[in-house]
C-alpha cells in the first residue's frame, strides 16, 4: 500500500489497514466496470458516500457506528476491486469467504463488530440497491422500467442527482466523512463509561445503596 503497509490477503490483519489507503483505492475503482457517462468514472468512494446518505434517509435515528458501517460497506474493494455481481456468483463461496475475512479485518480496525447484525446488513443492502437504481438510470444507460425490475424502487422521498467527480474530489470527500463519523463515534464511546460511573455513584449515594 502507499502507506507502506503490507497486507496479507489470505490472513488480513486489522493493524495493516489504513483509511488513507482505502480512500485512495476506492476513489480509483470504477463502478459498472467504468461503463458510465461523464468525463470521470463513477467511483466506489462516491458510491459509498451516497449509500451512507441513503441509509440516513431511511433511518435518520441510526447509531453512528452503523452509519460508519454503511460508509465502509465496500471498503474491501480498495484491494480486490469492484467485481460485478454475476462474476462474484460464478466464483462461488471461496471468493465470498475471502471477501468476508477482509471486511471483518476492516471493521475491527475501526472499532466495529466483525460482522454487521442482520438488520443492519439488510438496511445497507436496501440503500445499496437504491443507489444502484440511480446509477443505472442516470449513468449506465438503463431504462427506468428495467432498473425497477433489477433494483426495485428507491425509498419514497429520495431524489438523488449523480455527477461523477474527479478522483481527488471523491477521495477527499470520503476521508472527510469518515473522520467526521469517527469523531462522533469516538465521543459517543468515551461518554459510555462516564455515564455508567455516574449511575453507580447515584446508586451508592441513595438510601438503598448505603445500607
Amino acid at each position: 500500500m502507499l502507506s507502506g503497509r503490507r497486507l496479507d490477503l489470505l490472513d488480513p490483519s486489522p493493524m495493516d489497514i489504513e483509511i488513507e489507503d482505502i480512500a485512495h483505492g476506492l476513489a480509483r475503482v470504477a463502478r459498472w466496470n467504468g461503463q458510465t457517462t461523464g468525463d470521470h468514472p463513477f467511483s466506489v468512494a462516491q458510491h459509498s458516500l451516497i449509500v451512507e446518505r441513503i441509509v440516513c434517509h431511511i433511518r435518520p435515528e441510526l447509531e453512528t457506528k452503523w452509519k460508519l458501517a454503511a460508509l465502509i460497506h465496500d471498503a474491501s474493494e480498495y484491494v480486490i476491486g469492484d467485481m460485478i455481481s454475476p462474476f462474484k456468483s460464478a466464483l462461488g463461496f471461496s471468493y465470498k469467504d475471502f471477501e468476508a475475512r477482509l471486511e471483518g479485518a476492516i471493521h475491527v480496525r475501526f472499532g466495529l463488530p466483525p460482522k454487521n447484525p442482520v438488520e443492519i446488513k439488510k438496511l445497507i443492502k436496501k440503500a445499496d440497491r437504491a443507489c444502484a437504481f440511480f446509477e443505472a438510470t442516470q449513468l449506465a444507460g438503463f431504462g427506468r422500467e428495467e432498473s425497477l425490475k433489477l433494483f426495485g424502487a428507491p425509498p419514497a422521498g429520495l431524489d438523488i442527482h449523480l455527477e461523477p467527480e474527479p478522483t481527488s474530489v471523491a477521495q477527499r470527500a470520503y476521508l472527510a466523512r469518515f473522520h467526521e463519523l469517527m469523531g462522533i463515534y469516538a465521543r459517543e464511546q468515551a461518554r459510555v463509561p462516564v455515564s455508567q460511573a455516574l449511575r453507580a455513584r447515584r446508586v451508592a449515594a441513595s438510601p438503598a445503596g448505603r445500607r
